[in-house]
């Protein structure tokens, strides 16, 4: 005979279940893609690709973890959504003696084409700090590095601006956290910077990820972003840039950005990442967004349970365990092709059809 205790919890688990009864969304994971190799570069792991398509072709960046903890960015070429036709032997982007900020390493790159210039941003890390620079080409082999783009401003800075705002406790959370961890003169950590590939009034768009939420900032110039006065003004603001903020089940610690945002004829799709937390570990999942074609601060629709979920063997074991790191797209016919970064491991794909999707997150049809 069940008592009281037996019966609540299974009442209570069975309530939570049907709360979390999945996005009705076929997802079709096809698996990995891109692998660790002997190579000293990339022996430890490969993983979140950007990704720009052309035609039947894909040219993936990604970053490539060495034995040292230490990354670079490689380069591949599919041909289709999965076949590899070329990887380099060497790193693509590596760290420069006259970048101090990139002393461990480039991490998380992330491309898009703009007016016919290529702007690749990625995480450089110094050991401390986690800030955001970019490097542009013409022609998807030579790139030069431009330089930070990240607000250069302490958290015990930002902290006080949040405060001032009446922000959620969260962004003082992730403050003391970074402070704990790196020490008070920690810079905000800067990641998960996309570039919208078009202009909006002839002004510069990009998502960021201020912990815990995903914001927009807009600007007439690269150079703008270089001044920390800018920064400062849109820190004290920053409430009326935020986006998405985390609010459901899965997005329990915080959410940040995917791959560049899609145009479409409904929208600007947005596919991002959500970590969960739980007492014995983080889970990174995958989820999605519409956000409004000239107005990006308007969300047309969003999932309530995510996209997908790392529920594979290559996902839940690796570097990192449980991990789906949404970062590049690709569309093939009827198909969205997300390629992501899988237990921080290797590089995955999955695909969705991107209509089933569209309408979704527009009338939340299954």
């Amino acid at each position: 005979m069940e008592n009281f205790f037996d019966k609540f919890w299974k009442k209570l688990i069975t309530e939570e279940g049907k709360k979390r009864k999945g996005n009705g969304l076929k997802i079709e994971k096809i698996g990995p893609v891109l692998e660790p190799t002997e190579k000293e570069f990339e022996k430890k792991s490969v993983l979140n690709p950007a990704c720009y398509q052309e035609g039947q072709f894909i040219h993936l960046f990604y970053r490539a973890i060495d034995e040292n903890d230490e990354s670079t960015i490689g380069y591949a070429k599919l041909k289709g959504p999965t076949k590899i036709v070329e990887r380099m032997a060497e790193p693509l982007l590596s760290k420069d003696k006259g970048f101090p900020f990139e002393r461990k390493g480039l991490e998380d790159p992330r491309i898009v084409k703009l007016e016919g210039t290529f702007y690749l941003t990625y995480v450089a890390h110094d050991g401390k700090n986690a800030l955001t620079a970019y490097a542009t080409s013409k022609n998807l082999k030579d790139f030069k590095k431009r330089g930070l783009i990240s607000p250069l401003i302490l958290y015990d800075t930002a902290g006080k601006f949040f405060r001032e705002q009446k922000l959620k406790d969260r962004y003082s959370m992730f403050q003391a956290y970074y402070e704990e961890l790196a020490g008070s003169d920690v810079k905000i950590w800067f990641k998960d910077v996309l570039l919208f590939p078009k202009k909006f009034r002839n002004n510069y768009a990009m998502l960021i990820r201020v912990l815990p939420d995903i914001q927009l900032i807009c600007f007439k110039d690269f150079k703008q972003l270089k001044k920390k006065t800018f920064w400062e003004n849109y820190l004290k603001n920053i409430s009326h840039y935020v986006i998405l903020e985390n609010k459901y089940w899965f997005e329990s610690r915080n959410i940040g950005g995917g791959g560049p945002p899609i145009y479409t004829k409904d929208g600007w799709l947005i596919i991002f990442h959500t970590v969960e937390e739980l007492n014995k570990a983080r889970v990174y999942h995958a989820s999605a967004a519409l956000l409004d074609l000239n107005n990006p601060l308007k969300v047309i629709g969003r999932l309530e349970e995510p996209l997908f979920s790392p529920d594979q063997s290559w996902e839940k074991e690796g570097f990192v365990d449980n991990v789906v790191f949404p970062a590049g797209n690709a569309i093939f016919g009827k198909y969205l092709y997300m390629y992501y970064g899988a237990a921080d491991k290797r590089i995955a794909v999955a695909k969705v059809k991107l209509e089933q999707l569209l309408k979704k997150l527009k009338y939340g049809i299954k």
